[in-house]
């Protein structure tokens, strides 16, 4: 059973498509409205993070830093501390990537109100090529304490995500991709910071999924249906902290796993599943993303085919993971 809050049309290909990055430029200004404390902080990137709505709406609470991505930082815990509640707006591989250690220190010791907003992230930033594909980020970030990391599956979440993390006091990485992907969830669907959603219930594999690919998870589980095989999809937005409760549950129901991100698999979403299953419930686990490797320029969907990340990788691990269940 799919969660009755998706769109009707998301397994369609006439599914609207728009970037992840969209949904954060129109929650801040949204949020904006609400909040005259909030400020959005760019790096000479606005119009490619979508800064450029809030920067037209509340030019008096924009600020172009130029790219400085070190300093950045400095001045938006400068103004957290005195109350405000600083956006900073960067691709993903400079912002955390270039001033990873102002976030250390600056931000999370002081567990600084501040949000980091990592645009371009993953491999299907595409032409751009490995300088600029952001595939490290969710690593960094979430083995920093205080830090929260999200990372939104559509327009829709990226929405929510943006004006919950606004909302919330303390440090939070929010993660969003260039190119337009599938719009599959609506207003209505379930978004908590936290919180773990089960699109698909399911009981012979889980998959768990971040980011766009979450829909390319719910693609493949409809091709396993079709073939008996039942599994349970579950979109894990929050990377730090885990929903232990329904990962663990699902987990000890299906006793297999899947995970995929557009991220490495090193210290990624994969490994932060695999650390909570081997401390609480083992199973067999595949992991689906960057395979140790940079990438290259090519288009979104010849590169998540290079890399195996598609619907067919996902269908192949589940097939494979099922194997290593069984024995």
């Amino acid at each position: 059973m799919y969660d009755k809050t998706l769109v009707k049309n998301w397994y369609d290909k006439s599914v609207k498509m728009v970037p992840t990055r969209n949904g954060y430029g129109d929650g801040v200004v949204i949020e904006g409205r609400k909040n005259k404390d909030l400020m959005v902080l760019c790096c000479d990137l606005t119009e490619s993070t979508r800064s450029e709505g809030f920067k037209d709406a509340y030019p008096e609470r924009f600020l172009e830093i130029g790219v400085a991505e070190q300093n950045l930082i400095g001045v938006a815990t400068g103004l957290a501390l005195e109350g405000k509640v600083p956006f900073c707006s960067s691709y993903a591989v400079f912002n955390p990537g270039r001033n990873w250690d102002q976030i250390r220190v600056s931000v999370c010791y002081n567990k600084a109100n501040v949000k980091i907003v990592g645009a371009h992230a993953g491999i299907s930033v595409g032409p751009d090529g490995a300088t600029h594909q952001g595939l490290e980020d969710i690593a960094i970030t979430r083995v920093l304490p205080n830090m929260t990391v999200l990372a939104p599956c559509d327009y829709e979440e990226a929405k929510k995500a943006t004006i919950a993390a606004a909302k919330m006091k303390g440090p939070v990485y929010l993660r969003f991709a260039r190119e337009a992907t599938a719009v599959f969830t609506t207003p209505k669907t379930h978004f908590e910071i936290g919180k773990a959603n089960v699109f698909k219930e399911g009981s012979d594999v889980t998959i768990i999924a971040c980011g766009p690919l979450v829909h390319k998870a719910l693609l493949a589980a409809k091709k396993l249906t079709s073939l008996k095989i039942n599994v349970e999809v579950i979109n894990n937005t929050t990377i730090k902290p885990l929903d232990e409760k329904v990962l663990l549950a699902s987990i000890k129901k299906t006793g297999a796993v899947v995970t995929v991100e557009e991220h490495q698999i090193a210290g990624g979403l994969g490994g932060a599943i695999a650390e909570l299953t081997s401390k609480y419930h083992p199973v067999p686990i595949e992991f689906l993303g960057m395979p140790d490797s940079f990438g290259e320029s090519g288009t979104p969907e010849e590169l998540l085919k290079k890399y195996g990340m598609t619907e067919k990788d996902i269908v192949l691990a589940v097939n494979r993971v099922l194997k290593r269940k069984s024995k």
